[in-house]
């Protein structure tokens, strides 16, 4: 992530120096500092650089400081498969910082990060077939530039900087404290706090237990409710693996494909039998929860099927057990209004707190809302057409790390790593300076729709933003399928000499 965003460019100095890299990447969060660990070890002769618009390396894992931050993914499969976990499964945003900390020290990847570098606007020209970005430095203000043979976007998809608020009647009439958890401050103490909590996904599920610890209760009000999946935070393979004095090399390999295996199995029978997997999750929270006739009905019976949303994990059940304990209540309902003391809902029942916090999701953000242009002309992103959700037509040698939503996001940083990596030896191989994906003529009458179908993934911050999204054919090439299990096998074994690809 380098949550970058579109500045004035008039208010830039003036460039005071150009430099030249063969790759740049933008972002030193997880993506980013996993694609620069695969250029250098895989295309050793690159030069490269990192922009990063923050002070440190992170992304979400230190924009994110809300209290109990961390991952939902498991960290065998969310850690790089180059770098062993020898941690939790699901682990803090301190930890994934100090695990990326040593990924950046081990390859020497510091060297090659700029910090501090706000991207104002990108241009490819095809007559030296050189993208030239421009950024801020923050530390003096001087406007830099750089030009690149080719262009790595590593940014993440959503606005880091700006939340997704929904505008809620009454807002200026409440007293107390209103924060969304993406905006958290450490500094504020809800010490015997009453704390509201709107929303039920992944954040909510990470925020509340932690809240529970210190606050006078939490209040959950959700429009909706959110598929939860409980288990202990341990992998017990890789735990009796270590006993048995395996290697952690290869206990990351092994737990890997275990996960990933079990991961695949679970994805195929949400959609094969849905129902009996909603039961198989009621069983673990009731298990976790300590209550063999936990209620359900009405708080916590989604009315999609299982994945088509994120499925939000809970360690030790723990969201459940502060229900059990009493220091958790649930309201399904919406808000019909702000007051002064809290928010009143649709059904005439008014919430009093002390604090509200919005986990009310993001606003996707395209390419980190940095203009592009090629050739003169602005790129509108949802004018081109995904090449497997890394490439777009008529956008030159530019890849897109966009990773999964129901197997781990660095699955396919990794996946992709290789990918562009391969594609920039085949380049020097043959001599090209520029690659560009396009329509084959078989695809002349492809039907064009959104970049991810609803029956598909769901999330309302992805049916929100779709109009900024590339579009997608009814061809696998033309598609960001989300299916790891598939593309492990189909993307090393793309053929980069097939007619989407053209080279000059």
């Amino acid at each position: 992530m380098s949550g970058t965003a579109t500045l004035d460019r008039a208010q830039q100095k003036p460039p005071q120096d150009v430099n030249h890299y063969d790759v740049l990447i933008v972002g030193a969060g997880i993506s980013g500092i996993g694609s620069a660990y695969h250029l250098k070890h895989q295309c050793p002769e690159k030069s490269f650089v990192i922009l990063e618009m923050m002070d440190t390396f992170g992304g979400t894992w230190q924009t994110h400081k809300y209290p109990g931050v961390r991952s939902d993914s498991d960290l065998y499969t969310f850690g790089y498969r180059f770098k062993p976990w020898v941690g939790t499964p699901v682990a803090s945003a301190q930890a994934i910082r100090d695990y990326m900390k040593d990924v950046i020290e081990e390859s020497s990847l510091g060297e090659h990060i700029r910090y501090g570098h706000r991207i104002t606007h990108c241009s490819w020209d095809s007559r030296t077939n050189l993208w030239t970005v421009e950024a801020l430095r923050k530390s003096d203000g001087a406007g830099v530039i750089f030009t690149t043979n080719f262009l790595w976007m590593c940014q993440g998809y959503y606005d880091h900087e700006h939340p997704y608020i929904p505008n809620w009647p009454g807002m200026d009439r409440y007293k107390g404290l209103f924060i969304h958890a993406q905006l958290w401050d450490p500094k504020i103490d809800y010490t015997g706090k009453r704390i509201l909590v709107i929303g039920s996904g992944a954040t909510a599920a990470t925020v509340i237990p932690a809240f529970c610890e210190k606050a006078a209760h939490v209040t959950m009000l959700q429009r909706s409710p959110t598929y939860f999946y409980c288990a202990e935070n341990k992998n017990e393979l890789a735990d009796r693996l270590r006993q048995i004095g395996i290697d952690e090399p290869t206990i990351h390999r092994i737990v890997r494909a275990q996960i990933m295996f079990d991961q695949d199995l679970l994805t195929k029978r949400c959609l094969e039998e849905p129902d009996t997997v909603f039961e198989e999750l009621k069983e673990l929270i009731r298990h976790f929860s300590g209550k063999p006739d936990f209620p359900f009905e009405p708080h916590f019976t989604p009315t999609y099927r299982p994945w088509q949303q994120r499925l939000a994990f809970c360690p030790e059940g723990d969201i459940f057990r502060c229900a059990v304990e009493g220091k958790l209540s649930v309201y399904t309902d919406t808000l019909e209004t702000f007051t002064e003391k809290g928010v009143l809902t649709a059904s005439g029942e008014e919430i009093e707190a002390d604090i509200i916090v919005a986990t009310t999701g993001f606003n996707l953000l395209m390419m980190g809302g940095i203009p592009f242009e090629v050739d003169g002309k602005p790129v509108d992103w949802h004018q081109t057409v995904t090449y497997r959700g890394m490439m777009f037509t008529s956008v030159p040698n530019l890849a897109w790390v966009m990773g999964y939503f129901r197997a781990s996001w660095t699955l396919r940083v990794d996946l992709l790593g290789d990918f562009v990596c391969r594609l920039l030896n085949h380049m020097q191989k043959i001599g090209a300076r520029k690659v560009e994906v396009a329509l084959r003529p078989e695809d002349k009458d492809m039907k064009l729709g959104p970049w991810m179908e609803p029956d598909n993934f769901n999330p309302n911050y992805l049916m929100r933003g779709q109009h900024l999204m590339p579009r997608s054919g009814d061809k696998r090439e033309w598609q960001h399928t989300q299916d790891y299990w598939r593309e492990r096998e189909e993307l090393p074994k793309i053929d980069l000499d097939a007619p989407e690809f053209h080279y000059r």
